[in-house]
């Protein structure tokens, strides 16, 4: 049993986004919630997850299995990333930059968020396209896999 325990890693959660979705049918409004979490273990493994439910825990619980599934390593040098990228993916068009030792974390919400249950401790991001927090999120996702996984 103790190998069984060892094999599963601990990953910490962030709720970006939750979006109450209303429809209008004959016995009146339906309302669903739906919710984009990103997951990470801090050392370079992170996962963002889309969940559609009836009510804001379901979702969420659903959102946090779909990232699960779909986890990449990310690229990490000295705690920043090895270099700077522009990704345009959609709407989305995001900066990510390595930053010296001791900056910390410049960046909006949607990048800080993933950025964070990344790993990565000092990077300067910038937003160019789209508010759309969602299309960020992917966008800065996107960024990442480009990098390429290296330290695990």
């Amino acid at each position: 049993m103790d190998e069984i325990n060892t094999n599963i890693e601990k990953f910490e959660e962030r709720v970006v986004q939750i979006n109450r979705v209303s429809k209008k049918t004959k016995g009146g409004n339906k309302m669903r919630f739906a919710a984009l979490v990103v997951i990470g273990n801090r050392h370079g493994r992170v996962g963002i997850g889309h969940g559609k439910s009836n009510d804001v825990a379901s979702a969420i619980t659903k959102a946090v299995s779909f990232a699960k599934k779909r986890l990449v390593n990310v690229r990490i040098v000295n705690d920043t990333i090895p270099h700077a990228i522009l990704l345009k993916k959609g709407a989305a068009q995001v900066l990510l930059k390595p930053a010296p030792a001791g900056t910390g974390i410049i960046a909006g919400g949607a990048v800080r968020s993933i950025v964070e249950v990344a790993g990565i401790r000092n990077i300067s991001s910038k937003i160019l396209g789209t508010n759309n927090k969602a299309n960020n999120v992917y966008a800065v996702f996107e960024a990442l896999k480009k990098l390429g996984g290296g330290k695990v």
